[in-house]
């Protein structure tokens, strides 16, 4: 089993380690292949290690210029009049990631695709699903699920959701060669992305996702959205299928609302109410997997080393460096 968890002291140290890593893989990638593939994700965790890779592109130590990339998720439903509204809306993730990380490039990607949430309207998406509710079923055992379209959806909206929103998704990065890094964060509940706890890993290639109520509630009160009915409902996501198809798979992790999560994804069994279990079973299979943590979420880790050592998980300490 190929699994590295490395601890860090800090935010900062955790971001620094990561950049450093991604870096050297990117350029280690470099001068075997014309373009790389660069998976990302939204969120708090990797946001520092994107300044410090700007920086390190904008230094000239890797090539920008030769990466694709492809983000994780995206929401449906956002707030805006049409499609230009809601893919440049604050809280979409194409913002996010123009102001956290393409923004700071001198250099710009090949291409950066974010998965195409914002074409679908929302309220379209709710009639058609009332209308036809023998085109799909839901999946998932807890608050979020996935919603499964039939392959010969009546709807042809529906069956275009499927076809071109999330099949499409999943050739585009087929086409590109498969993605060779993955950076991911975790949720408190150990998801990845979208993929919420309870979902099904069997056929989670690119799901539409309905989002949970607190996620929702949880949304307007943090000050994302002004009211409810303001929120997005939906979400287009990577699964933790095509997530862990990934050549090398690198997650970030930082502070107390990620510890159980993480501790329960290496020592305990793999299981879809902890989506990012499913990393035990992707190094299984031959694939790369590294944590970075700081030495919160890693807590558990580091007060279990002989129960990771027994799993053939490496695990170093650079606290003590």
């Amino acid at each position: 089993m190929s699994i590295q968890v490395l601890i860090t002291n800090n935010f900062e140290h955790m971001s620094k380690v990561a950049a450093d890593i991604v870096k050297k893989e990117l350029i280690g990638l470099s001068k075997t292949k014309k373009e790389i593939v660069l998976g990302l994700a939204t969120g708090n965790s990797p946001t520092g290690m994107y300044k410090y890779l700007a920086q390190a592109a904008n230094d000239g130590e890797f090539d920008s210029g030769r990466i694709r990339s492809f983000n994780l998720d995206e929401y449906v439903g956002l707030p805006g009049e049409n499609i230009q509204q809601r893919v440049v809306h604050p809280e979409s993730y194409c913002y996010f990631m123009i102001q956290e990380f393409f923004g700071l490039l001198k250099k710009k990607f090949v291409e950066t695709s974010v998965p195409f949430g914002s074409l679908i309207d929302q309220r379209t998406l709710i009639k058609e699903l009332r209308s036809y509710p023998g085109d799909w079923s839901y999946t998932g055992t807890d608050a979020g699920k996935s919603i499964v379209i039939k392959p010969k959806a009546k709807s042809k909206y529906l069956a275009w959701i499927r076809k071109d929103i999330l099949d499409g998704y999943s050739r585009k990065i087929k086409k590109a060669g498969g993605i060779d890094v993955q950076v991911i964060g975790v949720g408190g509940r150990g998801h990845v992305a979208f993929h919420e706890s309870g979902i099904p890993f069997k056929g989670s290639s690119v799901l539409l996702v309905k989002l949970d109520d607190n996620t929702i509630k949880n949304s307007v009160t943090d000050g994302h959205f002004p009211t409810v009915k303001d929120c997005p409902h939906y979400a287009i996501s990577m699964g933790a299928e095509l997530v862990y198809q990934a050549r090398n798979v690198i997650l970030l992790a930082s502070g107390e609302r990620k510890v159980e999560s993480i501790t329960r994804s290496l020592l305990e069994p793999v299981t879809p109410a902890v989506p990012i279990s499913y990393g035990q079973k992707y190094a299984e299979n031959g694939g790369k997997l590294l944590y970075v943590l700081d030495k919160v979420a890693g807590r558990e880790l580091l007060a279990n080393k002989g129960r990771l050592k027994e799993k053939t998980i490496t695990l170093e300490d650079l606290t003590l460096v």
